[in-house]
């Protein structure tokens, strides 16, 4: 099976075109697809936002519209300021179910403070505000906060506008790649470079703090696992054994790590400490296991093996012991990865020859496949379970991609002419 992957890598790497990009690109959003009944809310222009060197308002509607759950109702270009009660009859006349009202108000020092409240016109009530202070450099970061407000009091569920995503960019010719690992605001803007290399970078995994990535690297001319410090820059070598050091995946706690190690033979699951001590073996397979995920309970770690005679998913407990199949249906089931409530399962199929973003219903078994590209892979939920990122094919070019649970909702990601693979969704931090 891991040859079926890596022949599906390959064949995915000799169709790129290879062309330079800017180091630090940013990803361009383009919404194809919207849900089918999305929430009127009105967004006017927060009062005095002239007086900050980038606004927040055009952030705040940006992030609602592309999450394909919001409509914005038009309110012109008058300011309705954080002080008013607004006129929620005449809002409601507009066709708008919710209206955000805003200021911003300089402090002396060089900082503002942004106070915003939210009005339900259908009750003609308020759902709650905040106040926050900032820095004008901050504007995006405090834009993505109230969205991730006005998206949970309107949806009941959290907003994902703070989290952050990882992936690879891979550019320059074919001769002498460059590939960075990139870190970038789930909007695609203030993309970083957190590692750029000659060699190979694979496998991004978000640690549950958000301040951690581990991944592998090829850069010791052969797989193994680093994890990283984003705030410091300071890598660990966690997996350095003989042969192929592959796949992390963090444990719920933090504390652990599953990879995928060829030390004892074939490709096989093991878990480890986050700083490479303590590795066990988690089974012995006639198979060849890989790609593990953790169940957000850390019960049980989800798994590819060939073990049946085709590539499936099947699951073991975290502790040990037998494994159970999950996927059932076709030949080629692949790249499991358990959404954060832990009721469904995003995965790759193998649908008339083409390679799709699948969902399952884990209670009930229900399989549907929500794209209709032919190249898909490495799907990430996003922390509140909306949106599955993944990478895949556009014109022999590496774009990422999002799709919404039902498949209603998409976006294409991507960087002006590069490569972008290995998409990983940060965790919600509260």
């Amino acid at each position: 099976m891991r040859k079926l992957l890596s022949a599906y890598r390959l064949l995915l790497a000799a169709t790129l075109t290879l062309v330079s990009a800017v180091a630090q690109a940013q990803l361009s959003i383009e919404i194809t697809g919207a849900g089918a009944s999305r929430f009127p809310v009105a967004i006017p222009v927060f009062e005095n936002e002239g007086s900050l060197p980038r606004g927040v308002t055009d952030v705040v509607r940006a992030d609602l519209e592309r999450s394909g759950l919001f409509s914005l109702v038009d309110m012109g270009l008058a300011a309705l300021p954080v002080t008013t009660i607004p006129d929620m009859g005449s809002i409601r006349g507009r066709g708008a179910d919710a209206v955000l009202a805003g200021s911003i108000y300089p402090q002396g020092d060089g900082r503002f403070e942004v106070r915003f409240r939210l009005f339900d016109t259908q009750k003609q009530s308020e759902l709650g505000g905040l106040s926050m202070r900032m820095a004008p450099a901050q504007n995006r970061a405090i834009g993505h906060k109230i969205a991730d407000f006005v998206y949970e009091k309107l949806t009941g569920q959290p907003g994902y506008f703070s989290t952050r995503i990882a992936y690879v960019v891979k550019s320059g010719p074919a001769a002498a790649p460059r590939y960075e690992l990139q870190i970038a605001d789930a909007d695609g803007m203030n993309a970083a470079t957190a590692l750029a290399s000659r060699e190979p970078i694979i496998s991004p995994a978000w640690a549950p703090d958000g301040q951690r990535l581990a991944y592998v690297s090829f850069e010791a001319k052969k797989p193994v696992v680093y994890v990283h410090t984003l705030a410091t820059g300071q890598r660990q070598v966690v997996a350095n054994f003989k042969g192929s050091n592959s796949a992390p995946a963090w444990a719920p706690d933090g504390q652990h790590l599953a990879v995928v190690l060829t030390k004892d033979g074939q490709s096989q699951l093991y878990v480890l400490n986050a700083d490479g001590s303590g590795v066990r073996r988690l089974a012995s397979s006639p198979g060849i296991d890989t790609e593990p995920a953790w169940s957000p309970d850390g019960e049980w770690i989800y798994f590819t093996s060939d073990r049946g005679g085709s590539p499936q998913i099947y699951r073991a407990s975290a502790s040990g012991g037998g494994a159970q199949r999950v996927t059932f249906d076709g030949s080629y089931n692949v790249t499991p990865r358990p959404s954060a409530d832990g009721k469904s399962l995003a995965f790759i199929t193998r649908n008339n020859g083409r390679f799709q973003v699948a969902i399952m219903d884990l209670a009930t078994k229900q399989t549907t496949i929500l794209t209709d590209s032919a190249r898909d892979e490495s799907p990430s939920f996003a922390p509140n379970g909306r949106m599955i990122l993944y990478a895949t094919d556009n014109g022999g070019r590496g774009v990422l991609a999002a799709v919404s649970p039902d498949g209603r909702v998409k976006q294409r990601l991507s960087v002006q002419a590069a490569d972008v693979r290995e998409p990983s969704w940060g965790p919600q931090l509260r």
